[in-house]
């Protein structure tokens, strides 16, 4: 680096987006071109889970674990912190802690995986079937709404507020209680589209809406550093403390799918299909449902159990090899659904749903091409899916998480999607994060950001020569999912 570029580094400024993970506090500190300053992170407690449903962590963990990977951050700055100019949280979908005066936690934080009040769930179902049914989404056995209620009725005139995990961290940082984002909301109980929280639900069981935070939208400030947290973190008082959003979400923005028609692929352990739409999406089969995008656009998305777990048989140091010889061998002589657990998810609802193949494999390069192509095949599935639902799919797939570092599983993708496939840089939810503390602050919106921040990844075009065998092989694979009665009739 050149004597001049160090100097505009150090005194360019910068934001730091912090993700509470479940296991772990990650803290990125990025400029305003998306370069990485510094970064640090922590250990948390893993979450206590028992075979009644129930997953606690002790929130106190929460703030200790921030303050010093922040403090470790903005240690290693140039400036000590002090070009940092505006900090977001995000944090997991659906955790929350009951706390009493000064909001001191009264018990451990409630996981986004607690099923302890399905029943409770299943009863707001019910009670607000009408605003869900607008709203595109139902509400789940591990909903944080029921977990609220549950709150209420184990503490009693001892609760004051039921938080998020972004909430008691932008307390800590503000010194004040602050909003939360309606990204956290969503799975609690809030309204997006009608700004407001389902009243006739929490009036069903009593539940006085004083109880839960206001809420606004992601990037918008909650806040600006204290005194006391300023001296603690590093970063300087009067810093501004914006919103941030679910881990999903964040994870999303990093990516580049900020835009109306802009969708990103997730291949991990399972495979999650999100992206912007203009308008909402209401899907009858429940297998798609939308978050609100923080300028007032929809992030319609779904998760699928069919992913890169059918890999792990084979074990990881065997993967590249089997990669190359897939790339080498073509299209595999036999069709496969990959599903390894039992019911499917999405693109399509079935709890009968079960993996097949249709044929047989010549041998192991043969099995782990057609699993490739199975997991493409899906995603080819859920994309038709979206766009049948009426929402546009414009220009590239994003494509992020573990098994987009393959490269034969990215062409096998974009030739079975027949559009090019853009690998995403960082797909990360701390740099979604500090997007969203760019907003307003370094940038002007979101979009902004994303331009001025993100570096484009790789662009994996589809492979001509292959795509009459995937495209015979995928009408194989959907004739087999009708004849079993797991598609939708739409």
């Amino acid at each position: 680096m050149s004597r001049e570029s160090r100097r505009t580094t150090r005194h360019a400024p910068a934001v730091i987006g912090i993700d509470v993970a479940t296991a772990s506090v990650r803290v990125l500190c990025v400029d305003e071109q998306g370069r990485v300053l510094a970064e640090a992170q922590g250990d948390l407690p893993l979450p206590v889970r028992t075979a009644a449903g129930t997953s606690e962590q002790d929130a106190r963990s929460w703030w200790p674990a921030v303050r010093s990977a922040l403090r470790r951050t903005t240690d290693a700055l140039p400036r000590g912190g002090r070009e940092v100019v505006a900090v977001a949280v995000s944090a997991t979908s659906g955790t929350i802690v009951p706390t009493g005066v000064d909001a001191e936690p009264l018990g451990p934080a409630l996981m986004y995986d607690d099923r302890r009040a399905a029943d409770v769930n299943a009863e707001a179902q019910r009670a607000g079937s009408a605003r869900w049914a607008a709203l595109g989404l139902s509400v789940g056995p591990t909903a944080a709404l029921g977990r609220a209620v549950w709150c209420l009725r184990t503490y009693g005139s001892a609760l004051r507020h039921v938080l998020h995990t972004p909430d008691v961290v932008g307390r800590e940082l503000t010194g004040h209680p602050v909003a939360t984002d309606w990204s956290h909301a969503l799975k609690s109980g809030y309204d997006a589209r009608a700004s407001e929280w389902a009243h006739e639900v929490f009036e069903t069981f009593d539940l006085p809406l004083a109880l839960l935070p206001d809420v606004s939208a992601p990037g918008t400030e909650a806040g600006v550093v204290g005194r006391k947290a300023a001296e603690a973190t590093g970063l300087p008082e009067g810093c501004s403390v914006r919103l941030g959003m679910t881990d999903g979400c964040a994870g999303q923005i990093a990516t580049g799918a900020v835009e109306p028609g802009r969708f990103v692929g997730v291949l991990g352990t399972t495979y999650v299909l999100k992206g912007v739409s203009a308008d909402l999406v209401r899907d009858p089969t429940g297998a798609f449902y939308s978050h609100r995008h923080p300028g007032g656009w929809w992030l319609p998305g779904g998760a699928s159990n069919t992913g890169a777990e059918c890999l792990a048989q084979a074990g990881a140091s065997c993967l590249p090899e089997l990669d190359a010889a897939a790339a080498a061998r073509g299209p595999a002589s036999y069709v496969r659904y990959p599903l390894c657990r039992d019911g499917e998810r999405f693109p399509f609802v079935s709890g009968t749903a079960r993996g097949f193949e249709l044929g047989r494999p010549g041998d192991e390069v043969d099995s782990h091409r057609a699993a490739l192509e199975g997991v493409a095949f899906v995603e080819r599935l859920a994309l038709d899916r979206v766009e049948r639902l009426g929402v546009p799919v414009l220009g590239p797939l994003y494509a992020a998480g573990g098994g987009s570092r393959s490269a034969v599983w990215t062409a096998i993708r974009a030739t079975v999607l027949d559009r090019p496939v853009r690998v995403a840089g960082r797909a990360e939810t701390a740099f979604g994060a500090a997007l969203l503390a760019a907003t307003g602050t370094l940038h002007e919106d979101l979009a902004a950001s994303a331009a001025a921040m993100l570096r484009p990844g790789a662009l994996v075009e589809p492979v001509p020569e292959e795509r009459p065998a995937l495209d015979d092989a995928y009408g194989h694979f959907v004739a087999a999912l009708r004849e079993r009665g797991w598609l939708p009739d739409d």
